[in-house]
C-alpha cells in the first residue's frame, strides 16, 4: 500500500510540475513580447531530462528494487518534500511574471528581486530543488536516486545554470 501511495505522491508532484510549465510558458510569452532575451538554451534540455528523470527514477527504484517505507526516515522526508512545494510557490509568487523555468531577461525592465526568500538567498529555488531532490526519493528509501540526482543537479546548477543566470542578470540589469 505504501508503494501505491508513494507513486501517487510522485505523480502528483509531476502534475504540479506541468502546472509550473504552464505558468513558465505564459511568463515567457510576456517576456519575449517585451523584448526578452533567453540565455542558456543549450543546458535547458538537460535540466528537463534531469527533473523528469528524478520523478521516473523515484518510482522505478522503489518498484524495481523493492525499497521499503521506513517510518523514521519516510515521514520526515515527506514533510520536507511537501514544505519544498510550499517554498516553490513562495518563490514563484515572489518573482511574479519574472519567474520562469528558462533564463529570460527583459533588457531594461529586469530587476533583481529582493523580497520573499530572495532576501536571504541569491538562488532560493535551487536550494529548494536540491533539498527536494534528496527528500522526495528518500520518502520511500530510494537512496540511489537521491544520490544520483544530487550529484547531477550540482553539476548542472553550479557548472551551467547559476553562472548563466548571473551573467544574464549582469548584462541586462
Amino acid at each position: 500500500m505504501s508503494v501505491i501511495l508513494y507513486i501517487a505522491f510522485v505523480l502528483a508532484t509531476g502534475v504540479e510540475r506541468l502546472y509550473e510549465l504552464r505558468v513558465s510558458k505564459r511568463n515567457a510569452v510576456t517576456a519575449f513580447a517585451q523584448g526578452g532575451r533567453e540565455y542558456g538554451q543549450r543546458h535547458f534540455p538537460w535540466m528537463v531530462a534531469l527533473h523528469t528523470g528524478l520523478l521516473l527514477a523515484c518510482i522505478a527504484e522503489v518498484v524495481l528494487l523493492d525499497r521499503p517505507f521506513i517510518p523514521w526516515l519516510g515521514w520526515p522526508m515527506l514533510v520536507i518534500a511537501v514544505l519544498c512545494q510550499a517554498a516553490r510557490y513562495w518563490i514563484i509568487s515572489s518573482l511574479g511574471s519574472q519567474w520562469n523555468t528558462r533564463v529570460i531577461v527583459v533588457p531594461g525592465a529586469a530587476r533583481v528581486v529582493a523580497r520573499g526568500p530572495y532576501r536571504w538567498f541569491t538562488h532560493p529555488n535551487y536550494v529548494v530543488v536540491a533539498v527536494e531532490g534528496i527528500a522526495l526519493p528518500l520518502v520511500h528509501t530510494a537512496w540511489i536516486t537521491a544520490i544520483a540526482f544530487t550529484v547531477l543537479n550540482a553539476v548542472l546548477l553550479l557548472g551551467f545554470r547559476i553562472p548563466t543566470e548571473n551573467r544574464a542578470l549582469r548584462e541586462l540589469t
